[in-house]
Formats: structure tokens, sequence, C-alpha cells
């Protein structure tokens, strides 16, 4: 328990630094929305494609650990459509419910599978995030097409933005540059690492600026569904999956950490442009994280 808290630790204490500048509002004016942006196109990209393009990919077990991923994501979106009606949410809080259950903090996983198992764990992170994000997201905006939500965007604007998400594409191009051969020659390896080492620590900080303390007052039977899946049952199934598919301890440690994730702060940006329940949204990715700094050494604990 102390070195998965010792690993893990210093991210938290990020993120609760993160929260004290947001509640101080620290740098004033539009500087964390800007840093975010930053982060997202151009930093975090940067970290998955200098991790993927010279990685030895071929000693993680992708297609296990798609199956351990993937398959405990896709059950439990089936799971949560299934409720719907037994929740008895308005359309806008099922999706923001749908979201919480299913989407995951990336920054909080590429570090902490960094922390734990150094190069090793970040390059089954960056494989993870290569599998998780495309079907997190297709999930996410087939809820909002489902329920009908989605009002006067676009369903083609939707999907559009999903081939341009800057995550999918650094993967993309981090493994076609791995698979190629060419990997990054010259100077543009130790370019690209140096942006990368950039993306976990602000993008930890930034997390905890888009944390809303105040939404936390809010404890419906969505908010009690959402944190079951997530950070209950959805990393209890993993781990099993993972012990009985045989991952070797680092794929396995990956494979629950990225299970009992958090959801994505990114999630609220979304359920407000797709007509979700924003105020939801806040209260789940506040509550979750906030959680999740008890939550996860316990389940890494019990993973050995």
């Amino acid at each position: 328990m102390e070195g998965v808290g010792n690993a893990l630790g210093p991210l938290f204490l990020l993120i609760l630094l993160g929260t004290g500048l947001g509640w101080w509002r620290q740098p004033g004016g539009d500087f964390w929305p800007r840093m975010e942006r930053l982060i997202y196109f151009l930093l975090f990209p940067a970290m998955l494609v200098s991790t993927l393009a010279t990685a030895n990919v071929g000693q993680v077990p992708v297609a296990r650990l798609a199956i351990a991923l993937l398959g405990a994501m896709g059950l439990f979106g089936l799971l949560l459509w299934g409720l719907r009606h037994r929740l008895r949410l308005e359309a806008p809080a099922f999706t923001s419910v749908f979201q919480g259950g299913l989407r995951f903090n990336t920054y909080v996983g590429v570090a902490g599978a960094a922390a734990l198992h150094g190069s090793a764990g970040a390059t089954v992170a960056a494989v993870a995030v290569a599998l998780m994000v495309p079907l997190a997201n297709v999930l996410c905006v087939a809820s909002f097409i489902a329920t009908g939500t989605l009002g006067s965007a676009s369903l083609g604007k939707s999907f559009a933005a999903l081939t341009r998400n800057p995550l999918i594409l650094a993967c993309l191009t981090g493994i076609a540059l791995n698979v190629s051969g060419i990997g990054l020659p010259g100077w543009s390896q130790p370019g690209m690492e140096l942006l990368g080492r950039a993306a976990l620590p602000l993008g930890l900080v930034a997390v905890g600026v888009a944390l809303r303390p105040a939404a936390l007052m809010r404890m419906d039977r969505g908010v009690w569904a959402a944190n079951l899946v997530k950070l209950g049952l959805m990393p209890a199934l993993v781990l099993a999956l993972a012990l009985l598919l045989g991952l070797d301890s680092v794929t396995r440690d990956v494979a629950l950490l990225f299970a009992a994730l958090p959801t994505a702060t990114s999630a609220y940006i979304l359920a407000r442009q797709l007509g979700g329940d924003a105020e939801l949204m806040a209260a789940l990715i506040t509550g979750q994280t906030l959680l999740a700094m008890a939550t996860l050494p316990l389940w890494l604990r019990l993973a050995g």
C-alpha cells in the first residue's frame, strides 16, 4: 500500500493544487481554458506520439488488454442503457450518467501508470488510450443521439469532431511511425519528449482547476449509479478479466488503473454542447475525482 501511495500521492497533490488555484481564481482571466487547449491539442498528443513511436509495443498483450478494457466498457454501456428507465432520469441527466460511468480521465491514467511502472507502464497506458478513447467517444456520442438531446447539433458534426480528436490522431500517428520503422529521427525524439513531459503535471493541475466543489451538493440516484459503475463495478470486472486472461503484472495494474479512473473533465464540455445535464456532469466529475483518491490505491493494493 505504501508503494502505491507513494506513486499516486504526488499526482493527487497536483490535482488539489489545481483545485486551490481554481478556488482562488489564479491566474485570472482565461488562462486555464487556454492552458487546457494547449495541453489537449499539443502537449498530450506529443507525449502519446513520442511514447508509441519509440516503444516496444510488441511486448504489450494488446488483444488481451483490449478484451479486458473494451469488453468491460461495452458491457457496462449496455447495462446503463438497460437501466435507463429504472433510473427514472430525464434524457439530459441520463447522458451525463452514461458519460460518468464510461469516460475516464486520461491525464490521471497515464501519469499514474508512469508513476507505478515507469516507461513500461507509460507504454501500456498509451496503448490503453489508443484502444479506449475511440470507443468511449463513440458510445457517449451515440447516447446523445439515441436519447434525442442533440437539439440543433448536427449528427455529422458530432462524428466529424470524433475524426479530428487529437488523442486519436496522436495514437494513430505514433503507431504508424512505430510500425513503419521511421520512429522519431534526429532531434524530433528529444523535442517531442520534452513537450510530452510538460503534459502530465500541467494536465493534473488543470484537472483540479476544473473541479466544482459546490456541485457535490447534488447526490441523486444518477450520481450513485454512475459512481457505483465507474469506481466499483468496472474495476472489479476488469481485475477479474485481467486475472482470467493471465495478464502480466504491469499490464494488469495499468488495465485496473484505467478501469478505476474518475470520469473525464472534458465530459462537462460535451454535456454542454450536446444537450446533457451539465450540472450533474460537474457533480460526477468532482465527486469521482475526490473519491478516486481513496479508491484507486485500494484497487491497486487488492491487485497486489
